[in-house]
């Protein structure tokens, strides 16, 4: 089994549905409308926000953040997998009534428990979220600049990318990067190749989140390929999200002829009926992609991680040990 890596995950999203009905029992609240057979429920994108708010609500106090992020990060490494990025959200934090702060302790000691019972490397990037506005998103990359917590390492924007103007969140990224920071930003998603371009101009990242719409535009593949960008792609999500109609018409293995870094991730896996294993899977019966395609996959990811270099070296050295 190739080792894996994580670069694109919601840590809301990520809750197992057996976990949500556990909190849900815990706050006296009723599942059913979004999770029926083990399973979660949606058919849009509304609904799918409703049903991952819903969820969301049910973490509340500190002790809930960290069940959910040792939860999550120990089912990963029990696919293989050696690091995991989460994206960690302020917003939701200061809407279950805990401080910015105490939340991302409270996910920094779920982490730090995954790994002591099994390796697993974990960071957090934090996020803001475009639909609730650029002064969130400000405020999002002052508490990131300043936290000085030793897992918190990158910063993002996500939420709905159909609302504001990349050149709104400019400054937000300043504070970001002026505080050493790693630059992600979610585009190309919803949105066209236009959406990828704007954010390159004006955000500067090093990695873009999704990104695969760029496909329609061969100038800006090139241009992702020339300039290094590195794509969090999730395939299961994008055929979920009816980006793509099926995985025979996901570009994936198109980037990766064009030359582009791309990685795979799950996104907010239980909603989209997946997880990373199965994202691996998807290129193996989808992209013909073989172990050593994989691994070097799983390379791409560590090599673009939001990591200090020694820690980063050691995973690459887990990786070469796994070939032998």
């Amino acid at each position: 089994m190739p080792l894996k890596a994580e670069l694109h995950c919601h840590i809301e999203g990520a809750a197992a549905p057996e976990l949500v009905v556990r909190q849900a029992q815990k706050y006296g609240k009723d599942v059913s409308p979004f999770i029926q057979n083990g399973s979660f429920v949606w058919n849009d994108f509304t609904s799918f926000l409703a049903a991952y708010d819903f969820a969301a609500d049910l973490f509340r106090t500190e002790e809930d953040y960290a069940r959910l992020s040792e939860h999550y990060l120990t089912s990963l490494a029990r696919d293989g997998a050696i690091y995991s990025e989460v994206f960690t959200s302020p917003d939701h934090a200061i809407k279950a009534g805990l401080s910015p702060k105490a939340y991302t302790d409270a996910l920094g000691e779920g982490m730090l428990r995954a790994k002591a019972k099994t390796g697993i490397e974990g960071r957090m990037i934090v996020t803001g979220v475009r639909h609730v506005g650029v002064e969130s998103i400000e405020a999002a990359a002052r508490f990131a600049a300043r936290c000085n917590h030793p897992l918190v390492t990158g910063f993002g924007v996500a939420g709905d990318e159909r609302m504001g103007e990349f050149e709104d969140y400019v400054r937000a990224f300043e504070i970001a990067r002026e505080a050493g920071l790693g630059i992600t930003i979610h585009a190309g998603e919803l949105l066209g190749w236009e959406s990828v371009a704007q954010a390159l101009d004006h955000i500067k990242p090093s990695r873009i989140g999704h990104g695969v719409r760029a496909i329609e535009n061969p100038d800006l593949v090139k241009r992702i390929a020339d300039e290094g960008i590195v794509l969090e792609v999730c395939p299961g999500s994008n055929i979920a999200l009816k980006v793509f109609d099926s995985f025979a018409d996901h570009p994936f293995p198109k980037f990766r002829a064009a030359g582009c870094k791309v990685t795979l991730s799950s996104d907010d896996p239980p909603y989209f009926w997946t997880s990373l294993k199965r994202e691996y899977d998807i290129a193996t019966e989808h992209f013909g992609m073989d172990d050593k395609a994989l691994m070097a996959t799983t390379r791409t990811a560590i090599e673009a991680a939001f990591v200090d270099r020694k820690t980063k070296a050691a995973l690459l050295a887990r990786l070469d040990g796994h070939k032998r």
